[in-house]
């Protein structure tokens, strides 16, 4: 879910409503006092001070400052995210550089304290190198998407390659916030350890489900997600809680964009949202959408870098262009059969099969499969600007809401207001997807029915819990 407050908040007229503040673009709105006091309340042990106001009145205009001054604090914290997505870029990208991939959190095999010195000093050298390279692709003439986000974003913050020693400063800040990544994934793997302590597994998952919440906002997106949620869309379908062709309506929420991740994204192909697409093609496939003409996915993010992509994407389609989805696969890791299944067919329903780009060669064995996905398709994917924790939707409701790898990035009071928003935008029965524990509130509509564990590759800890949660 990557960053910089949008103009909206600058140019939004922000006017009292019925008790509460309306923004006035795109429709949307934010929450009034009315519609999140009982949430509030049912939550005043966790309220920050400034929410504890005496009195219906003075809470209303507490609430009412806060909203506005909450929405502009989530919206800064898409900022911090584009400095991890330039920092992971010059760690795992492949398209400025023929240097390995650096792992910061690889186990060293070596023996002893020597040896780990040696190879603290050998990754050093690497990342050292992939920024000199970096740098001297960001100084060179090009065009490309990535290129352009980097150099924009760099020089805001006043890194440019136009005077003398420009490369040398631009080298030092970047190697500073791979410094900080560093330390910082160094704290979140401390943290992880302790959750996975802990005797109860409920209460494991709801602790991983917050480990995120003063992280940057990420974009970063692959094709697992959408498995995890194809799987529990079919499981749900057999069970009966979903009915065929039912599935009309559908929102996303931070659908993400693919920039280079060391999991799963590279940059050897052009940027792409993946999983708007992706979600049609299941429900077309588990037949709880009679065809792609007949689903709607409206897709709900505060970042205008997602935004814009899928406006481009959707004009282009407009016009009659289609798009191509990459779906890269590093064959040296353990994949399930179900993984490998899923990668061989997805996006068959959608589009065809089209010829793949030459994947890089990274010291592994990589295959790529490219899908060319229609226009028409491509044109059922609607993108809002719309922040899911402070915002009120104002159109029609939605059969399903999937909101996977972006809840996490919040604590409990911002989780619960998402919950609360979310609920509204539901039709009666209307089912929300979320691979994060949701604290249900006695006063909130919103149940967990039921849940799935999805594993991506055996053994180790690499999959995910979906939970659906239904409006009552």
């Amino acid at each position: 879910m990557q960053r910089v407050v949008t103009v909206h908040f600058v140019l939004g007229a922000l006017l009292l409503v019925q008790g509460g503040v309306a923004r006035l673009i795109g429709g949307e709105r934010y929450a009034t006092y009315g519609e999140v006091r009982q949430v509030l309340a049912a939550l005043s042990d966790v309220l920050p001070a400034y929410l504890r106001a005496d009195g219906p009145v003075r809470a209303a205009a507490a609430w009412n400052r806060w909203v506005v001054e909450h929405d502009r604090e989530i919206r800064n914290r898409l900022a911090r995210g584009d400095e991890d997505t330039i920092v992971n870029w010059l760690l795992f990208g492949t398209s400025f550089t023929d240097r390995p991939r650096a792992l910061l959190d690889r186990p060293s095999n070596a023996a002893g304290t020597s040896g780990a010195g040696a190879e603290a000093a050998r990754l050093a050298q690497l990342v050292a190198g992939r920024t000199r390279d970096l740098v001297a692709a960001l100084c060179m003439t090009g065009d490309d998407e990535r290129r352009r986000f980097a150099k924009r974003l760099l020089e805001q913050k006043g890194y440019r390659c136009t005077a003398a020693g420009d490369r040398k400063r631009l080298e030092e800040y970047l190697l500073a916030e791979v410094a900080r990544i560093a330390r910082e994934e160094a704290v979140y793997a401390r943290n992880l350890a302790d959750i996975r302590k802990l005797s109860d597994a409920t209460a494991e998952f709801a602790a991983r489900s917050r480990l995120f919440s003063t992280r940057g906002l990420s974009l970063d997106t692959s094709m697992l997600p959408s498995f995890a949620v194809e799987r529990a869309l079919e499981v749900m379908r057999k069970g009966e809680l979903i009915s065929p062709n039912s599935i009309r309506r559908v929102a996303i929420v931070g659908p993400g964009l693919d920039f280079s991740d060391k999991g799963s994204g590279y940059d050897f192909y052009p940027q792409q949202t993946v999983q708007p697409l992706t979600l049609i093609d299941s429900l077309v496939r588990l037949n709880l959408a009679p065809g792609p003409e007949a689903v709607e996915v409206t897709t709900l993010d505060i970042s205008e870098r997602v935004n814009e992509h899928l406006r481009t994407v959707t004009g282009r389609a407009r016009s009659g262009s289609p798009s191509m989805l990459r779906f890269p696969l590093d064959l040296g890791l353990p994949w399930t059969p179900e993984v490998i299944d899923y990668w061989r067919r997805v996006g068959n329903q959608i589009g065809a099969e089209a010829q793949a780009p030459k994947a890089p060669a990274i010291g592994r064995q990589l295959a790529v499969r490219a899908v060319r996905i229609r226009p028409d398709v491509l044109m059922r994917v609607l993108p809002r600007d719309f922040n899911v924790v402070t915002e009120r939707w104002n159109g029609a409701p939605f059969d399903l809401i999937i909101a996977t790898n972006v809840l996490v990035y919040y604590d409990t009071l911002d989780q619960s207001l998402a919950l609360a928003n979310i609920e509204a935008m539901l039709r009666p029965g209307g089912i929300l997807l979320s691979n994060d524990a949701l604290l249900e509130l006695p006063v909130s509509g919103m149940r967990s029915v039921g849940y799935l564990t999805v594993s991506y590759s055996t053994p180790g800890d690499n999959g995910d819990h979906i939970v659906w949660y239904r409006r009552g």
